[in-house]
């Protein structure tokens, strides 16, 4: 039977690729918003083995669109945008769980 709804933890291994078809990374975890249960926004990985160190970037969940024929997920964002918006890079500037340090960085999130 054909629905809508997937497990978390087939969505936390899923690719994501970015304007251009590159593939930019996975889905790592999903940030939830704890009182109303929405998805706000996907930790990606990129990075590791060949491709460098691993780093990762939280990505606005409204951002990501699903193509079936991939099965992974499609953004309008490149690597780049990825690199110059919020990351763990930024330490304890950058807490993961408050929203409002997501939006520091306003042309990263108007997508």
């Amino acid at each position: 039977m054909a629905h809508t709804l997937v497990p978390s933890d087939h969505v936390e291994t899923a690719s994501v690729y970015g304007r251009g078809d590159e593939k930019i990374g996975t889905i790592e975890r999903l940030m939830l918003e704890k009182k109303s249960g929405t998805v706000a926004y996907a930790v990606v990985r990129c990075g590791g083995l060949l491709k460098g160190e691993v780093r990762h970037y939280p990505v606005p969940w409204d951002s990501l669109k699903y193509d079936v024929a991939r099965k992974a997920y499609t953004t309008n964002l490149t690597l780049e945008e990825l690199r110059i918006g919020p990351s763990e890079l930024d330490g304890e500037a950058f807490d993961w769980g408050d929203r409002s340090a997501v939006y520091r960085h306003p042309q990263y999130w108007s997508v």
